[in-house]
């Protein structure tokens, strides 16, 4: 990553400087390299001779010129200059930049990626929602954000694993068993009413009458407890189904569907209990099985087994994680969550201690609302059904890549806007559109290459170094960045910046698209049009990369 070689060229020339006695003994503070506010003084800059100075006790311009005379030379760069207070700053050799669209080629699809992970494994859970309906539309940020990190997480050398946590323990899954027996009687006649906290929709009475059709009157002549577990095992698959079905519209499909209920039916939550016996973190009081987590250092104690016996969501949640840490042995995991469950991070950090385990493998990613807007109105109630917006019905509205990639433009914990008539807008104030475009454009110039008689062989002797418009040199430094970009991403598990990157690259693309004819006109065009012509595959290269890290389509027409 250039950042990194940046960083380790000003790391050895401050060694160098100081092993010659033209710096002072001192230990190098952290070498940032950021990119200037102003292009102009460089592609990148490092302030380490600023923040060196009161260990140095030398003026930060001093620091600079003895730093940037102990510099080894180095291919990529093409100038290095200092700038007031202390700024080094780097810019890039163009003759290199331009040779670079050969190894975007080259590496294809892989271009960009970092090896942050080295190969350790990371269990990415998410979406999780209560088996009990159709997903919310509120849902699709949750699938979105979970599955673009774990993308991110691929290409930043991770083994992943994507993962569903299926609630079918528990309150909420007692009442949707109720609800859907009162709607399957209901169907055959019987007056049964449904329970006052149970489920209202109308797929519910749907699926009741689902039921009716398939089974008759079997679970009306059986004992009502048999048939309870009966018919919610039923619904439980129909919500499956239909969870499973919906996310795969919006290209989302995990690895695994972990059922909580196997928690209690395997023995974990009792082995789980017992460590925490053993090391003196449970109390009992109100009839009721507490974790002692003030004896942690945490706020209050929690509640994990009820005074009716029956164990809280939160009892689940530590088996789950021992499950997922100890049992199945992930070296990290990633939760997603939403922002009203931040009170619950805390907590969830002490059980990591409680079991022996460091906090910092458990990362819990919380992300913010959704709004559903029409027309700056915003929308509450399904046209359809009346009831709940489902993310179903989203989709089907304006596509899978117009709900994932504009999900995405707003950092995790920030409330989001989605606009349901600019999600179909065909023009420039889309974004999705917009970055979409660009791909298609250059697949339709590749195309047109080809009719004209320019096949890959004659591209492949293109020569990059034609390549020295400013536009040309705009676009290839900005493809550049996709490393940093992704480790960035990676780093903070912010897939927010993907889309913002796709945009300039468009940006730039159409800029380039303007000012540079890229088929020739005549023989003589013909060896910039080659080396052209290879700039044109290295950024739909880098687009169908990008769109890809965010699940969405990169069309070869529109």
């Amino acid at each position: 990553m250039i950042t990194e070689e940046i960083a380790d060229l000003v790391s050895s020339a401050v060694k160098k400087a100081q092993k010659r006695g033209e710096l002072p003994a001192f230990d190098v503070p952290p070498i940032v390299v950021e990119s200037p506010k102003h292009p102009e003084y460089g592609d990148y800059a490092v302030s380490v001779a600023m923040a060196s100075a009161r260990f140095a006790r030398m003026a930060p311009m001093k620091i600079a010129e003895a730093i940037v005379k102990n510099m080894k030379k180095a291919e990529f760069i093409g100038e290095v200059s200092i700038a007031h207070p202390g700024f080094i700053n780097f810019r890039l050799n163009d003759v290199w930049v331009a040779e670079q669209v050969d190894v975007i080629r080259g590496k294809g699809l892989e271009w960009g990626n970092v090896n942050r992970g080295k190969g350790r494994s990371v269990q990415v859970e998410y979406v999780s929602a209560n088996p009990t309906g159709p997903l919310h539309f509120g849902g699709a940020r949750n699938a979105v954000l979970g599955d673009t990190v774990a993308n991110l997480l691929e290409a930043g050398g991770y083994k992943v694993q994507r993962e569903y946590y299926v609630n079918d323990a528990g309150t909420q899954m007692k009442l949707f068993g109720e609800t859907l027996f009162a709607r399957y009687a209901q169907a055959l006649g019987v007056d049964m009413p449904v329970p006052e906290e149970g489920y209202r929709g109308e797929y519910m009475v749907e699926w009741g009458r689902e039921i009716a059709s398939e089974h008759g009157r079997k679970f009306l002549e059986m004992p009502k407890e048999e048939a309870l577990k009966a018919i919610t095992e039923l619904g439980l698959k129909k919500a499956l189904s239909t969870m499973e079905s919906d996310l795969k519209l919006l290209g989302v499909v995990f690895d695994r569907w972990f059922s909580e209920k196997s928690l209690y039916e395997n023995g974990t939550f009792d082995k789980v209990m017992t460590i925490l016996r053993e090391n003196d973190l449970l109390g009992f009081r109100d009839s009721a099985v507490w974790f002692l987590a003030t004896k942690l250092g945490g706020q209050k104690d929690e509640v994990l087994i009820r005074s009716d016996g029956t164990p809280g969501y939160f009892a689940s949640d530590i088996a789950y994680h021992y499950d997922k840490f100890v049992i199945r042995k992930f070296d990290r995991v990633v939760d997603v969550w939403a922002v009203d469950h931040q009170g619950h991070v805390p907590r969830m950090k002490l059980v990591m201690k409680a079991l022996g385990l460091d906090p910092e493998r458990l990362t819990i990613l919380l992300y913010g609302l959704v709004r559903l807007k029409r027309g700056g109105q915003e929308v509450k109630i399904s046209k359809r059904s009346g009831d709940i917006i489902t993310l179903r019905e989203v989709v089907e509205e304006v596509g899978s890549d117009a709900v994932r990639f504009m999900l995405l433009t707003r950092s995790a914990e920030s409330t989001i806007d989605f606009d349901l008539e600019l999600a179909v807008k065909q023009s420039s104030e889309n974004p999705v559109y917009y970055v979409q475009y660009a791909h298609a454009r250059i697949a339709s110039i590749l195309r047109k290459a080809r009719e004209m008689g320019i096949g890959e062989e004659e591209i492949e002797t293109g020569d990059v170094h034609l390549l020295t418009h400013p536009a040309e040199m705009a676009v290839i430094r900005h493809m550049l960045k996709l490393e940093e970009i992704i480790d960035l991403c990676v780093s903070n598990l912010a897939p927010h910046h993907l889309p913002f990157y796709a945009m300039d690259l468009a940006s730039l693309f159409h800029a380039l698209y303007r000012d540079c004819r890229v088929l020739p006109g005549s023989p003589e065009d013909m060896p910039v049009s080659l080396a052209r012509l290879k700039l044109m595959q290295a950024i739909e290269v880098v687009l169908e990369k990008v769109l890809g890290l965010m699940g969405v389509s990169a069309p070869e027409e529109m």
